[in-house]
C-alpha cells in the first residue's frame, strides 16, 4: 500500500500526521510519467486532496481502476486550476466509481456530465476500532468473581488526576456502596506511590498486576498493563478516558471502550483525539466531564442500567457508521483486482 499526499505547494493544509506519506508529483505530464512508471499502482483510491487532471489522465490511460471516494462539491469546483467545466469532467470521467459525500454533491458530479451508474452517495469515512477477542474463560472468570458489583473503570490515569478520581470515586461510593473502581496508570513507575495514597484515604486495594484476589472488601483494584484494558472494557459498563482532566497529556482514543460497550466520560483536555470525542459526544456515546465533583456525579448517573445501556449504544452506533463503506470499499477493491488478472 503506497499512501500520499499532495505537492509541496499543496500540503500546508495538510494533516501534520500525514507529512511522512510520499509526495505526489507536481501535475505536469512527465512529473507523473515518471511517477506512475516507478510506483506502477494496480488501483487507485483517490481521497482528500485536489484533484490532479494530468496524474488521473495518464493513470486512466495505463489503465489503472481508480475510486473517488468522499466528493464534496465545495472541494470540486474551488481549484486552484479552476477548472473548465470540459476538464472536470473529463478528469472525473477518467474514475470507475466516483462515492460522494451528500446527494447534493452527487448532483453536481451528475450535471458535469458524469453518467449515473458511476455516481453513488456513501456515508464518510471513519476511522474504526478493531478490538481483539478476548478469552470467554477469563471473562467469565472476572464477572464471576465481582459477583454483580457496580464496576467503573478510570483508563490511563495520570498522576495529576489520581486525587480527582478517587475524590470522584468516594463520591460515588456514598450512592452505591459495592462499587468497584479499576484504575489503571498509565505511568507504572506511579503505582507504587498511589498504593500508598489509597491507604493513607482508607480505600482497600488490590494489585491486578501481582495477582491479589479482588474481595467483597476491595474498593479500587490498580492496574498498570494497557494489553488488560480490553478486558476491563467488557466489564465496566462505565469508563472514564484518562489524559484528559488536566492539561498536558491530550486524551486518549476512545472507540476502542465505546466498541467494547463501556459508556464514556472524559475531561476537557482531549486535544488529541478532539474530533473523535466531538463526534461522540454530539450522537450522545460520550459525556464531559470538569472536575472531580462532575465525574463522580457521572459515574453515578451512568451506571444507572438504562442510562448505560442508552450511551453504550449510541456509541455502538458511531462506531459501526463507517462499517458499511469500508465493506462496500474492500469489495470494489477486490472486484477490480480480479479483473485485471482475468
Amino acid at each position: 500500500m503506497l499512501f500520499t499526499r499532495p505537492p509541496a505547494s499543496e500540503s500546508r493544509r495538510w494533516p501534520r500526521h500525514l507529512l511522512n506519506a510520499v509526495e505526489l508529483p507536481q501535475d505536469h505530464p512527465g512529473a507523473v510519467r515518471g511517477f506512475l512508471s516507478h510506483w506502477r499502482p494496480d488501483i487507485c483510491i483517490w481521497t482528500g486532496g485536489s484533484l490532479q487532471p494530468n496524474l488521473i489522465s495518464q493513470a486512466a490511460e495505463n489503465r489503472v481502476p481508480m475510486i473517488l471516494l468522499g466528493a464534496v462539491e465545495s472541494e470540486l469546483h474551488l481549484r486552484r486550476h479552476r477548472w473548465l467545466p470540459d476538464l472536470l469532467r473529463t478528469t472525473l470521467d477518467c474514475f470507475d466509481t466516483i462515492l460522494t459525500d451528500s446527494e447534493a454533491s452527487a448532483r453536481y458530479v451528475r450535471r458535469a456530465g458524469i453518467g449515473s451508474g458511476k455516481v453513488s452517495v456513501s456515508a464518510a469515512l471513519q476511522v474504526s476500532p478493531n478490538p481483539r477477542p478476548w478469552p470467554e474463560e477469563e471473562l467469565a472468570e472476572t464477572n464471576q468473581t465481582l459477583a454483580g458489583r457496580p464496576v467503573w473503570l478510570s483508563a490511563w490515569s495520570q498522576d495529576s488526576e489520581f486525587i480527582s478520581i478517587l475524590i470522584a470515586h468516594r463520591h460515588a461510593l456514598r450512592y452505591l456502596h459495592r462499587l468497584l473502581l479499576v484504575l489503571h496508570v498509565a505511568d507504572p513507575s506511579e503505582a507504587n506511590p498511589l498504593k500508598a495514597r489509597l491507604a493513607a484515604m482508607d480505600l482497600r486495594c488490590a494489585d491486578w498486576d501481582a495477582g491479589d484476589e479482588i474481595e467483597d472488601t476491595t474498593q479500587v483494584v490498580l492496574s498498570t498493563v494497557a494489553e488488560d484494558l480490553e478486558l476491563w472494557y467488557r466489564v465496566a459498563p462505565v469508563t472514564f478516558l484518562g489524559s484528559s482532566l488536566e492539561p498536558g497529556a491530550g486524551g486518549q482514543d476512545p472507540l476502542t471502550a465505546v466498541a467494547l460497550g463501556s459508556a464514556v466520560l472524559y475531561g476537557s483536555h482531549v486535544q488529541g483525539h478532539i474530533d473523535t470525542y466531538a463526534r461522540l459526544a454530539s450522537a450522545g456515546a460520550a459525556r464531559a466531564v470538569r472536575n472531580a465533583n462532575d465525574l463522580g456525579s457521572g459515574v453515578v448517573q451512568l451506571l444507572a442500567p438504562d442510562q448505560a445501556a442508552a450511551v453504550a449504544l449510541a456509541g455502538w452506533q458511531v462506531v459501526t457508521e463507517g462499517a458499511h463503506l469500508t465493506d462496500q470499499l474492500i469489495d470494489l477493491i477486490q472486484d477490480k483486482l480480479d479483473e485485471q488478472d482475468r
